[in-house]
């Protein structure tokens, strides 16, 4: 697979890297099954998506221990990234940047992963109660400990502030860039995290260019539309209660349906590029064009879904598909 370079440490990974969250967290919790798991990563290593993005509070706790489990063997195979900042309760998820718990947390992702280090170490999400700062300079001190390669962020809220009133990229991401101009005073940034797909473009108005600016690594997030854009969904399908999708704007039976056109044009340019392709293929390669500083973080559940995933790395795009692309109707929510 196509090697990119995470942040100004050309940190190598795949282009196509796996989303582990599915595995334990957000997404039917009736699919997750261990084993199977297990036989995805592994299937995501032999593909060439050597980033495995992973979390302390997914499961909680149980995603750091299986991927774990994998990395027990081929940790030479895998680039991790793991997150801290968020502690996720029975109802509710609080944010915690202390300094202490942020030193003990990466101690304790470190126990989990069977790794004596971690490749990117990103802040979840800053604690409104601990200035920024004084989060990042800890997990700047673990960089100097050798307990950290490389340092990331994920962008806040942007999902909450798609209203009517805040629709432009520049206002969903104001606060992660206020956030990324503190914190690169204290230690570089080496990539930020945020929600790039077909349907989701925002992140290309201020967030990317941001990061292109300074070399800093994008690591899209759902880039296939939480499953939508792969095709495979049907409107009104229903969703497990714990399902993230259930409570979703966009996963409601009428906004599905509405949407559908998306899922068709991203079909019939699949169609053009052979029976290898499909509609998820084609959504990730749209992401990885735009820039070699961008990384797809497909999520996946199952190793069928990891090896197709990957085959986008390979998939090139033409100038008619991607002005097919341009060309789709913009994704509705029930807020529209």
């Amino acid at each position: 697979m196509e090697r990119r370079t995470i942040g100004a440490g050309a940190l190598e990974v795949g282009a196509v890297g796996l989303g582990c969250m599915p595995m334990s967290w957000a997404y039917s919790s009736s699919q997750q099954r261990g084993d199977r798991s297990l036989r995805t990563v592994h299937a995501a290593l032999d593909a060439g998506s050597t980033l495995l993005d992973t979390a302390d509070m997914y499961g909680p706790f149980t995603n750091e221990l299986l991927v774990g489990r994998v990395l027990k063997q081929r940790r030479a195979d895998a680039f991790v990234s793991t997150k801290v900042g968020l502690l996720a309760g029975d109802q509710h998820v609080v944010a915690n940047g202390r300094p202490g718990y942020v030193k003990r947390a990466c101690d304790a992702s470190l126990r989990r992963l069977q790794t004596d280090v971690i490749d990117l170490y990103q802040l979840h999400r800053a604690d409104p109660e601990v200035p920024v700062e004084e989060t990042w300079g800890a997990m700047a001190e673990l960089v100097g400990a050798g307990k950290v390669r490389a340092l990331g962020m994920c962008a806040v809220g942007a999902r909450a502030m798609r209203r009517p009133g805040a629709r432009t990229g520049a206002d969903l991401h104001e606060g992660t860039i206020r956030q990324l101009e503190r914190v690169q005073q204290v230690f570089p940034v080496s990539a930020v995290q945020a929600e790039l797909s077909v349907w989701s473009p925002e992140a290309m108005e201020r967030l990317l260019p941001w990061c292109v600016a300074r070399g800093v690594g994008f690591l899209a997030a759902m880039p296939l539309g939480n499953g939508f854009l792969t095709g495979t969904l049907t409107p009104g399908q229903g969703f497990e209660p714990d399902d993230v999708r259930a409570r979703h704007p966009r996963f409601t039976a009428e906004m599905m349906a509405a949407n559908q056109p998306v899922v068709a044009g991203l079909r019939r340019i699949a169609e053009r590029h052979g029976p290898a392709a499909t509609p998820a293929t084609v959504a990730l390669a749209w992401v990885l064009g735009r820039g070699r500083h961008v990384v797809a973080v497909p999520g996946a559940k199952r190793e069928e879904w990891a090896v197709e995933n990957a085959r986008a790395a390979e998939l090139e795009l033409t100038a008619y598909d991607l002005a097919e692309i341009a060309g789709l109707p913009p994704a509705q929510g029930s807020w529209d």
